[in-house]
């Protein structure tokens, strides 16, 4: 028997697997005449091809051929391809045959005309490769034409790609040949962007450039994307003014705006790095106020005490504090900022966050004066460019000092949703854990933070549970900041057939509290859902008013925001045994 009729080693016994072969003797047939019975001209070339290979290949030449057309009569065995690169079609009729291409044999024009014959046939597999490939290859001289074929094809992930690139290296790129070749449309997509970051003048001076070399082209509106108002008065008399692209009343219109508009309200641009941390010496940004500044921005968040491993500031009573400012290396655009507030013992501190470009004139993105905070703090804002960003501390429940041992700050690309009101986060997820550094500041447990673990199944008799003596004292939750919620979830001991009567209350101070739930006059067990009218919640009292076992209120577990789902009931059985408070407390208030 030869070695090609031998069942393969790896394949289950009885079954033949010579896939490899048919694809090699398929292959064989690209451009072979032998059996050929259609002749495709493109660009006065030949190809021998067989009609049944390419209907099954493709659903164009399937309805071509087979569809009812002039070219489907069995007599037509010749037809001619136009709008087509003769290049790139031989390189999709070998795809379409073997199922393989090279594109590091093909230069980048052929390349580029073989994306479109895989998008115009329907190959999206190759299209789908081919745009992996170039995303690997932009460079300076390429992404402007990248650009404009992902354009072409709505190929997004291309698209974004290109962007991040031209953004990324904005000066490069409009000094390049390619830069002159973009379409109107796309020229004016791209500077349009915020994250397009160049100085003002030399975008100008370069749709100048481009002008120049498109002079068919009307540029009316490709202008009104440049932001004459962040040009010095310099610039716009010296440069705008000579050149006769923009009227004079354009050039006095942007003098007023820039007179008349605070410079915090223009329509800056500034670097976009998405998801990335720039806040950091990597990217040149340093503490210019604040004691102990070398701390805040050296990555350990880990390493802190009463003495060392972050920076401060007094609390005064000064109209205009100082706080703390961190200068980044360029105005980037943000949208999120992390901090890490002392949290050693259980203080909690008040403050609010400002941002700048050009340190004079400040605007509030975070206000947190009202409210108590701890531990970790992630705070959203819709995105903007900042080249400064002031924290300053309002409040600190133990000493008048603020304290912060780390900074983060960055784009995120992850989905937010903001109160209109507040400004506040509105969480999707349960924010009463350990992980967004929530506690327990008022119950008794044996184990710390045991109602926030995660924990639903552990509990017995003696533990896995948080409890308070019915008539004194109540279950306090802490969460790290304050958030706009409108739903919670307790999970009450439900070892035994008790059932347990409470309310309870929210507040963002300790002082003012709101009752969200009364249930003081029902029999409840087990699992709780509470809905409420939705309201920004930093504290959660649970008060238990009875006990139809004893004198004790029991809670296992606690969420807030309550999760999407509600867990099966409890299976516990109802074993013998006492039922007692635990005597180590989680905390005091």
């Amino acid at each position: 028997m030869s070695d090609t009729h031998r069942i393969s080693p790896t394949s289950p016994l009885g079954e033949v697997e010579h896939a490899t072969l048919l694809s090699h003797d398929i292959g064989n047939m690209f451009c072979n005449e032998e059996y050929s019975n259609v002749t495709l001209v493109v660009e006065g070339r030949h190809f021998h091809a067989h009609k049944d290979i390419l209907a099954a290949r493709c659903h164009y030449f399937r309805a071509l051929l087979f569809g009812g057309l002039r070219e489907s009569d069995p007599e037509c065995t010749t037809i001619e391809l136009k709008d087509t690169n003769a290049q790139a079609f031989e390189t999709l009729l070998k795809y379409i045959y073997t199922g393989r291409v090279n594109l590091l044999e093909l230069r980048e024009d052929i390349l580029l005309e073989v994306m479109g014959l895989a998008h115009r046939y329907g190959f999206a597999e190759l299209e789908s490769a081919i745009s992996g490939y170039l995303r690997a290859i932009l460079s300076i001289h390429n992404v402007c034409l990248i650009y404009d074929v992902a354009t072409l094809y709505c190929l997004d992930s291309l698209k974004q790609t290109c962007y991040m690139y031209m953004d990324s290296n904005a000066e490069d790129v409009m000094e390049s040949d390619g830069f002159l070749s973009l379409s109107e449309s796309a020229l004016r997509e791209v500077i349009s962007r915020d994250s397009f970051y160049a100085s003002e003048v030399r975008i100008f001076e370069a749709v100048g450039r481009w002008s120049e070399a498109n002079q068919k082209v009307d540029i009316s509106d490709i202008v009104k994307a440049i932001r004459l108002p962040l040009m010095s008065f310099q610039e716009l008399l010296k440069v705008v003014r000579p050149s006769n692209l923009l009227s004079p009343d354009s050039i006095l219109d942007a003098i007023q705006e820039k007179y008349d508009r605070k410079d915090a309200d223009l329509n800056y641009r500034g670097v976009l790095i998405p998801d990335e941390n720039v806040g950091t010496v990597k990217y040149n940004a340093k503490v210019m106020k604040g004691e102990m500044r070398t701390a805040l921005l050296d990555g350990d968040s880990v390493n802190y005490d009463l003495d060392r491993g972050f920076t401060r500031h007094s609390i005064e009573d000064e109209s205009e504090p100082e706080g703390i400012v961190i200068e980044l290396g360029k105005p980037s655009i943000l949208n999120t900022i992390r901090l890490l507030l002392w949290d050693r013992d259980n203080r909690s501190y008040s403050y609010y966050i400002e941002a700048s470009v050009d340190e004079k004139d400040w605007v509030r993105i975070v206000d947190h004066r009202h409210y108590l905070c701890r531990s970790w703090q992630t705070l959203h804002f819709q995105p903007r460019v900042c080249r400064y960003i002031r924290i300053v501390g309002t409040f600190n429940s133990t000493n008048k000092v603020f304290h912060l041992v780390s900074f983060e700050c960055f784009f995120t690309t992850k989905p937010f949703e903001l109160d209109p009101t507040t400004g506040l986060i509105i969480p999707k997820e349960n924010m009463a854990t350990i992980k967004h550094s929530a506690i327990v500041i008022e119950g008794v447990s044996r184990s710390r933070n045991a109602l926030l673990n995660g924990d639903t199944k552990s509990y017995d008799w003696d533990s896995g549970y948080t409890c308070h003596q019915l008539g004194s004292g109540s279950i306090v939750v802490q969460l790290s900041q304050p958030y706009v919620v409108s739903s919670m979830r307790l999970l009450l001991w439900d070892c035994d057939a008790r059932t347990y009567s409470y309310y309870v209350e929210v507040s963002t101070n300790q002082q003012n509290w709101y009752r969200v739930a009364d249930r003081t006059k029902e029999q409840c067990r087990s699992w709780q859902t509470l809905h409420f009218e939705a309201r920004p919640v930093t504290f959660i009292r649970i008060v238990g008013t009875r006990n139809t076992a004893n004198e004790v209120f029991h809670c296992v577990h606690f969420e807030c925001p309550a999760s999407a789902t509600d867990p099966p009931q409890s299976t516990h059985s109802d074993p013998e045994g006492g039922d007692n408070m635990p005597t180590t407390p989680t905390s005091s208030s």
